[in-house]
């Protein structure tokens, strides 16, 4: 278990905290604006803060790359370091290494040939598989494509569990949604990411049992006046729908992520994927508020009516959305797709005390049974490999 492993399972206990509380957080702005789409809109718009902190990065390790170019430089340097502390040592050879890392991320995309830009975008990404494979970096050009391609199933992802968080109590919504490790695994499958065995299997049938039990618990909240226009029947059968739509669509761009990324994420700058992601949604995802809009869905667009309503929603998407998507998609590359989405059904018994906590809600045994199947079905899948290497399956 090298470093970056164990960094990925230190940032899905924050990243779990973060998204319940920018879960609670969303519910509470509903009560005021309800614009699903607005906060969608905004929080993944908001990622494009990454490209020009991608590009900055990669400025400055050009510019340090160019200072010592000199050979008579380098070599007084060097002998200047033998005679040194070996920390100052170190601390060299871990720029050279970083200089070496963005020489060879410039070349790559300085040696991209006409061929290759002529091809179509399914091509590119088939001959970005193999580089990946092989150990090579993507060049600007392809993270673009890539960014491209998966933000409007980022967008989809995001706007179904804000739907899903308007319609429902967040505890209903974290358990739903934490079903995508099931999706994940059948997608993992299918792109050759993971393997299926009779312990994933029997994982599968205990999370959807469990799923099944939520939905025909009870619960109930202390303030039921503030909340009874969200959480009447129709409306939170409603919920539990976007809910699983989002874990269908959740579970598969996790795997793409992680087949895109490669192994630990070498292939691919994080912080330039997601600013890709972010530009895309900014400016081709505007306009989808009109159909919405017209088909019942989205009420009649507003701006928020207050500057504090403004900084809660800002601020919601620069933690919620900037800052936690970018520490789940390093968990995602560092871990598994599956290891990364177990740790997020963590939400689950969180999101159950936020609610006790914050809106005094209880809940039935059924419910809380389906709540504990759901996560027992996530820990079964976790540790199926070894089951059936055990149990000889």
């Amino acid at each position: 278990m090298g470093w970056k492993y164990k960094a990925g399972l230190f940032l899905i206990s924050a990243v779990v905290v973060i998204w319940v509380t920018s879960a609670e957080v969303t519910q509470g702005i509903f009560s005021e604006y309800k614009q699903p789409f607005a906060i969608t809109y905004l929080g993944a718009s908001l990622l494009v803060i990454y490209l020009p902190v991608a590009f900055l990065k990669d400025w400055i390790c050009d510019l340090l790359k160019r200072r010592p170019s000199r050979t008579d430089k380098s070599t007084d340097n060097e002998s200047y370091m033998r005679h040194s502390s070996p920390l100052k040592h170190t601390v060299q050879k871990v720029f050279e290494i970083e200089i070496q890392k963005s020489m060879d991320r410039k070349d790559s995309e300085e040696n991209i040939s006409a061929e290759e830009e002529g091809k179509p975008l399914v091509a590119i990404y088939n001959g970005s598989s193999d580089d990946l494979k092989n150990g090579k970096e993507m060049t600007a050009w392809q993270i673009a494509c890539y960014g491209f391609f998966l933000a409007p199933l980022w967008f989809i992802t995001e706007y179904l569990s804000n739907a899903a968080l308007e319609h429902t109590s967040v505890a209903s919504t974290t358990v739903l949604s934490s079903t995508s490790g099931l999706f994940t695994l059948f997608v993992g499958v299918i792109f050759g990411e993971d393997s299926l065995n009779m312990a994933k299997v029997v994982a599968v049938f205990v999370s959807i049992s469990g799923v099944v039990m939520t939905t025909l618990g009870k619960s109930w909240a202390t303030d039921e006046s503030h909340l009874n226009s969200s959480l009447s029947d129709e409306r939170s059968l409603l919920g539990d729908l976007f809910g699983l739509l989002s874990a269908m669509s959740y579970g598969l761009f996790t795997v793409l992520l992680k087949k895109f990324a490669g192994e630990e994420g070498k292939g691919v700058d994080m912080q330039k994927l997601f600013g890709y992601i972010g530009l895309c949604t900014l400016l081709t995802m505007w306009w989808l508020v009109w159909p919405l809009t017209a088909l019942g869905i989205e009420p009649k667009f507003t701006i928020p009516h207050s500057a504090k309503l403004d900084e809660v929603v800002l601020a919601n998407g620069l933690v919620g959305s900037v800052l936690s998507d970018y520490f789940w998609a390093l968990c995602v590359v560092w871990t598994t797709p599956l290891v990364a989405t177990l740790g997020m059904s963590l939400t689950i018994p969180l999101a159950m005390v936020a609610d006790m906590v914050i809106h005094g809600r209880h809940y039935s045994a059924i419910y809380i049974l389906g709540s504990v199947q759901v996560f027992a079905g996530f820990v079964i899948a976790n540790i199926a490999d070894r089951i059936s290497k055990l149990m000889g399956l």
